[in-house]
């Protein structure tokens, strides 16, 4: 027997429609590439996104059609977002830290036929032109006062919604219409593409509205320093109308005076984005010695957040939230917000709890399992490879089969290719990614683990620990490291440090000074990279 409930999709269009209506007035500010400040809100964007709709529909563009962005974090993507996927066609945000050949690989593969481009990536396009699909159309993200001289055949994005209508009817389709499309960063092979759904969508915003609100409260702003590019800017676009938060776009400046400025003059309470943007941060907070005012919380993601960071936030009274998730998972999967029951636990413990990757949301499941896929226990100390499945994750790449053989089990549960461990209280900690393991003498070393000791090292800014071939034990680790500004650490005093917390097998062979470290194209540290320049390090040493 079925139900007798009224069957409505779950449609993107729906939230900006809601929060028009809800929290008209509720501010999105950012800074734009023109180089000032714009402020509108949620009533006046949702006007935008009706013309965007409007002038998407004079182009020419049907349901179906991807329609790509090469932009930073503004109001213009904003409305791309929603007004693309509101007429049914899908929103295919690009990353501009790709390289040439990813750009064109990714814009042929998806098949777009228009591209939003941010004036500061109007360059990028013109390099790529003449590898990219002939008919594809290009709109500037600006006013006309300020369109580029190109050699392209572009149009302004102002002058193609001006004078539209600032009402659309929303067509209604099925929840599972492609939504939009994110492409991982291609560190081993081609990109892979990750199409999300209406439903996945709608439900992803709901599970991180829901398991993180006190990151995302009517009357507080919440800053996305996580780009829209980058799968959806986990969710905030479309969590943060759903809840009534303000949304504070910083555009191009992602520095830590430039963040705390920000930051500091819009009251921004929540910030979000992954650990090499908060070090340039702490740096700014303690030279000023004060947070900006306002700042009380930061969810921290895309690679693990060392031990040393979560504490310098905790310190100054700002909530950290240590999540976890991929592209293929929309992305959230995971939070470590600390629950009700444990808060009157001592602060040591605490940073304990928090220094794992948090629990799952409602409508993610996690199993870990052995190289035989047999399910592995729950006890905090068995580790095995990583599967997840749930209502906001990939069921399969976009026009990728051969990736997709790899990517599932029998069960239909997707690989994350992480090791980890989950305990009792459905707390998960990631050892490491399967590749970036170090396997010395047939013993595993966790790279992740000797950062995180290594970053507590008051005089190291950054580090990054990778395996390098050795003759004699396969494989041994070396630990890169960016000193902080105007100091020169004892290599000693770090290897000391770490002999308190680890075997002497586990210890980094070698340390090297660095004045940078590789990132890839969302942030992270390029282990990739690392891994290619000291490949001969140890194998060198012995002629």
């Amino acid at each position: 027997m079925q139900g007798l409930m009224m069957n409505r999709p779950l449609k993107i269009s729906d939230i900006i429609t809601f929060a028009s209506e809800i929290y008209p007035y509720v501010e999105v500010i950012s800074v734009r590439s023109e180089g000032d400040i714009h402020r509108t809100n949620y009533l006046e964007i949702s006007r935008r996104i009706a013309q965007l709709a409007h002038g998407l529909e004079s182009l020419g563009v049907s349901k179906g059609d991807r329609i790509a962005t090469l932009a930073w974090n503004g109001y213009r993507h904003l409305e791309l977002y929603y007004a693309i996927s509101g007429i049914g066609a899908v929103c295919h945000t690009i990353n501009p830290r790709l390289s040439n050949s990813q750009l064109i690989y990714i814009i042929n593969h998806a098949q777009d036929k228009l591209i939003f481009v941010d004036l500061a990536f109007v360059k990028l396009i013109e390099n790529v032109k003449e590898s990219i699909l002939s008919d594809i159309k290009i709109v500037v993200l600006t006013e006309k006062k300020y369109m580029p001289k190109t050699t392209l055949n572009v149009k302004c994005y102002e002058e193609l919604i001006s004078n539209r209508k600032e009402t659309f009817e929303w067509p209604d389709f099925q929840e599972n219409t492609a939504a939009s499309l994110c492409y991982t960063s291609g560190t081993t092979g081609e990109p892979k593409g990750t199409l999300y759904t209406h439903r996945s969508t709608v439900l992803h915003a709901m599970m991180i509205a829901i398991s993180l609100s006190d990151s995302l409260k009517e009357g507080k702003n919440v800053l996305p320093v996580v780009p829209l590019f980058h799968v959806n800017a986990w969710g905030l676009p479309y969590a943060a109308p759903l809840t009534g938060a303000g949304l504070v776009f910083p555009g191009p400046k992602l520095d830590g005076d430039s963040l705390y400025n920000l930051m500091d003059s819009e009251r921004v309470y929540s910030a979000w984005g992954v650990p090499t943007v908060w070090l340039g941060l702490l740096q700014t907070i303690s030279r000023k010695q004060e947070i900006p005012r306002g700042f009380g919380d930061v969810v921290i993601g895309g690679s693990s957040a060392p031990r040393s960071m979560i504490e310098s936030f905790e310190k100054l009274n700002v909530n950290v939230c240590h999540a976890w998730g991929m592209t293929e998972m929309s992305p959230v999967g995971t939070q470590g917000n600390i629950p009700h029951s444990l808060k009157t636990l001592n602060f040591e413990k605490k940073l304990d709890i928090k220094s794992k990757h948090g629990r799952r949301l409602f409508g993610v499941e996690l199993k870990i399992v052995d190289k035989d896929g047999k399910v592995l226990p729950h006890d905090g100390s068995t580790q095995g490879n990583l599967y997840v499945q749930g209502h906001a994750i990939t069921a399969g790449y976009f026009n990728n089969e051969a990736a997709n053989t790899e990517a599932f089990d029998s069960d239909g549960w997707f690989s994350t290719g992480d090791i980890a461990t989950i305990d009792h209280d459905g707390y998960l900690t990631i050892v490491d990614r399967s590749k970036d393991l170090i396997k010395s003498g047939g013993e595993w070393i966790s790279s992740i683990d000797l950062e995180n000791i290594a970053m507590s090292h008051p005089n190291i800014l950054n580090c990054s620990a990778i395996a390098a071939p050795h003759p004699t034990w396969g494989e041994r680790p070396i630990l890169i490291v960016i000193p902080k500004k105007g100091i020169q650490p004892e290599k000693n005093s770090i290897i000391n440090l770490l002999k308190k917390h680890f075997s002497k097998w586990q210890i980094p062979e070698d340390i090297i000074f660095v004045d940078k470290l590789p990132l890839t194209a969302t942030g992270k540290v390029s282990k990739l990279t690392l891994r290619g320049e000291y490949e001969n390090f140890f194998l060198n040493s012995e002629q």
